[in-house]
C-alpha cells in the first residue's frame, strides 16, 4: 500500500515565531520548527517543554470527586476494613493495581487484589468480582482502568455492602455508576486540566492525593512512577502534558532504579544494558505483560510487578515469556486465517470497514488481530469471537476517524461496550452480527474521510544531510519521550544518491543498509530500510531517491552512531 507523504506548512505568522525561537534558542530553524508544530512558541514554553519537572503535575483534588475518594479510603485504613484493588487484565489494568496496592501496603496490611478472567468474566467489574469481595468481607474496592460503565454492577455491589472507588479514563455515558466517588478526567463535569491519563495515571493521582492529606512526602510516590511509564507506553495515549511528565520521569526511574519485576522482564528481553525508550515498552515490555491476561491469568502479571524476590521474578518472568511465545503463534495464526476469509469474500474489497466473525478464535488476542488487519487493509476493523455465549470482540481504528463514535451509533445491537477513539472492546448477540456489521458500515461509508482511507506519513520537515550534526542530534533527543500526540520527528531529504557501499541484509536479504550522500553536502549518512529490497537495483544504479525518515541511535560492536530509519522511499517523482 502506498503511503501519501503530507508536509506540514507554516503560516507567516508561525515563520516569525520560528524566526524568534532561533535567535533566542540558539537553535536550527528546523529545531524551532519542529518546536511550533507542538504548540511551543516562546522561550519560556520551551523551557518547560525541554525540562519536564513533577512540580509542574496538576493538583490532583481539581478532579472531580477527589476528595470523597481520599476520604473513604483514609476512612477505610483508619477502620482497618479490608480493600481490595481490583483492575483490568491488560498492562494498564495490572500497572494500576500494581502501583496502588505497592504502595498502600506500606500502611495498610488489610489489602489484596484482584484481576477478573477474560474467559470467565470478561472486561471490567464483574458480578463474580463484587461477589468475591463480599463473601471474603472485602468494605471497599477500588477499580482501576475500568468502571466507568457498570452502574448496575455498582448498584449490586452497595446492595452487599460493598463501596467502590473507580479510576477509569474511558469515556462515561449520561448516567455515572453510584459509587462513593468516580474518578475520570473525560467527566462532563470535571473541570481537571488535562484528559488523557492512563488508567494507571488516575491511580498516581489518587495516591498523589492520599499521599499529600496523609502527609506522606510525594518522595515515596516517585519510585511507582516506572509502573506509569508503561501504561502511558502500553495504553498507547497521548504523551502530552501531564503524561509526557510522568513518562518522563518514568522511564528516568527504569533506567535508573527499575523494580524487581520490571528489571526481570527486561533481563529476559536482552535490555538491561540499554537505555530504555517507549518504543522498548510498546513492542517489548509490554507484550509480556500482557501475554499474562491474554493466554492465562492477569493476576500473574500483578504478582511479577509487585514482586521483591529475584528468584521468584525470574521464575514468574520466564512463566510469562512463554505465554508471550504462545500468544505470538497464535495471533499469526489467527491473522492468516482473517486475512483468507477477507480475500475469499468480495464484499469486503467495496467495504470501507471490516467486520470478521469465528466463533472459536481465542479471545486474547483479537485485539492484535485487529490491529494486523487494521495495518493490512487500512480500514477501521472489528474481528468478534464467540465467548460466554456472546460474540466478543476489540475494534481498531485508522488515523483521525473515531470507531468508539463508530460503534456508539449501534449501540441499540449491543451488550456491551466501552474504549477510546482508536480502540474499542464489544460484546453483542451472535443473532446481531449481521446488521451490526451493515449499520457500522454505513456509518464508516457517511462518516469517514477520503484522507482517512489510505496510510500517510506526516512529514515535519524537509532538510539536507548538512542539517544533521551531533548539536542538532543532542537537542532532537529532549523533544521525548515520543508517542501518540509527540510522535518521533519524520523528515525528508530530496534527491540521495548511494555512495557506492549500500547492500542488501538479512536472512533473506530483505533489508538495505543503506550509505547515502545528498547533492547539497558531503556527509555520508547510514541508515537501514527494513523490507525494502524492492528498491536496491534502482539504487545500485546510482539513481536519485527521496527518502522519509526519523533519526535514531544505532549501536553496534560497543560504537554508538546515528543512523536514519528510513520510512519510506520514492522514486521518479511519485
Amino acid at each position: 500500500m502506498i503511503n501519501k507523504w503530507i508536509f506540514q506548512k507554516q503560516t507567516d505568522d508561525e515563520l516569525k515565531i520560528i524566526k524568534t525561537l532561533v535567535e533566542e534558542l540558539n537553535i536550527s530553524h528546523v529545531l524551532a520548527q519542529l518546536l511550533v508544530q507542538r504548540g511551543v512558541n516562546t522561550f519560556e514554553e520551551a523551557r518547560v517543554f525541554f525540562r519536564p519537572d513533577l512540580s509542574q503535575l496538576h493538583d490532583p483534588f481539581l478532579m472531580a470527586d477527589m476528595d470523597k475518594a481520599v476520604a473513604r479510603l483514609s476512612e477505610a485504613m483508619e477502620l482497618n476494613q479490608k480493600i481490595l484493588i481490583y483492575g483490568d487484565y491488560d498492562v494498564d489494568g495490572t500497572t494500576s493495581v500494581s502501583l496502588v496496592y505497592k504502595f498502600l501496603k506500606q500502611f495498610h496490611s488489610n489489602l489484596d487484589f484482584y484481576i477478573p478472567d477474560r474467559y470467565s468474566e470478561g472486561y471490567g467489574i464483574s458480578y463474580q468480582g463484587i461477589d468475591f469481595a463480599s463473601t471474603n468481607g472485602f468494605k471497599l474496592v477500588v477499580a482501576l482502568d475500568c468502571g466507568i460503565k457498570a452502574v448496575d454492577k455498582v448498584k449490586y455491589a452497595n446492595t452487599l455492602g460493598v463501596d467502590f472507588i473507580i479510576c477509569d479514563h474511558h469515556t462515561p455515558d449520561a448516567e455515572l455508576p453510584p459509587a462513593v466517588a468516580v474518578l475520570d478526567s473525560k467527566r462532563k463535569d470535571c473541570h481537571y486540566p488535562y484528559k488523557e491519563l492512563s488508567g494507571c495515571g488516575v491511580g498516581f493521582k489518587l495516591m498523589q492525593a492520599f499521599a499529600s492529606v496523609n502527609n506522606i512526602d510525594f518522595s515515596e510516590l516517585t519510585p511507582l512512577l516506572d509502573l506509569v511509564a508503561l501504561s502511558i507506553a502500553s495504553d498507547i495515549v497521548p504523551i502530552t502534558g501531564e503524561n509526557r511528565i510522568l513518562a518522563f520521569y518514568g522511564l528516568k526511574q527504569i533506567n535508573s532504579n527499575p523494580s524487581v519485576g520490571i528489571k526481570s522482564i527486561m533481563d529476559i528481553c536482552g535490555l538491561s544494558d540499554k537505555e530504555l525508550n517507549i518504543s522498548e515498552i510498546v513492542f517489548k515490555i509490554g507484550p509480556r505483560i500482557n501475554a499474562s491476561g491474554r493466554m492465562k491469568s492477569g493476576s500473574e502479571a500483578v504478582q511479577l510487578l509487585i514482586a521483591n524476590d529475584p528468584v521468584f521474578a525470574k521464575e514468574k518472568c520466564c512463566t510469562i515469556n512463554e505465554y508471550n511465545n504462545d500468544r505470538k503463534d497464535l495471533d499469526k495464526n489467527i491473522t492468516d486465517e482473517a486475512i483468507e476469509l477477507i480475500v475469499s469474500d468480495e464484499r469486503y474489497a467495496k467495504r470501507r470497514s471490516i467486520v470478521i466473525h469465528k466463533p472459536d478464535w481465542h479471545k486474547g488476542v483479537i485485539g492484535i488481530v485487529a490491529s494486523r488487519l487494521t495495518e493490512e487493509y487500512y480500514k477501521p476493523t472489528i474481528v468478534l469471537t464467540n465467548s460466554n455465549g456472546l460474540a466478543s470482540g476489540s475494534a481498531r481504528s485508522v488515523h483521525g476517524f473515531d470507531i468508539y463514535k463508530a460503534i456508539d451509533s449501534c449501540r441499540d445491537l449491543l451488550e456491551n461496550f466501552g474504549g477510546h477513539m482508536y480502540a474499542a472492546g464489544l460484546s453483542l448477540k451472535e443473532e446481531n452480527i449481521s446488521l451490526f456489521t451493515e449499520r457500522f458500515e454505513k456509518f464508516v461509508s457517511e462518516n469517514i474521510l477520503e484522507e482517512q482511507t489510505y496510510p500517510q506519513i506526516e512529514v515535519d520537515a524537509v532538510m539536507s544531510f548538512n542539517d544533521i550534526t551531533p548539536k542538532f542530534y543532542r537537542v532532537l533527543k529532549q523533544f521525548g519521550p515520543f508517542g501518540p500526540g509527540n510522535m518521533k520527528p519524520v523528515f525528508v531529504t530530496k534527491e540521495v544518491i548511494d555512495y557506492g557501499t549500500s547492500r542488501l541484509v538479512g536472512k533473506e536479504q530483505e533489508h538495505l543498509k543503506l550509505e547515502l550522500v545528498d547533492s547539497s553536502s558531503e556527509n555520508v549518512m547510514n541508515g537501514i530500510a527494513f523490507r525494502m529490497h524492492a528498491f536496491n537495483d534502482h539504487i545500485k544504479a546510482l539513481n536519485p531517491l527521496d527518502i522519509c525518515y526519523t533519526i535514531e541511535e544505532n549501536t553496534f560492536n560497543g560504537n554508538t552512531n546515528i543512523q536514519l530509519l528510513i520510512r519510506d522511499i520514492k522514486i521518479d517523482g511519485e
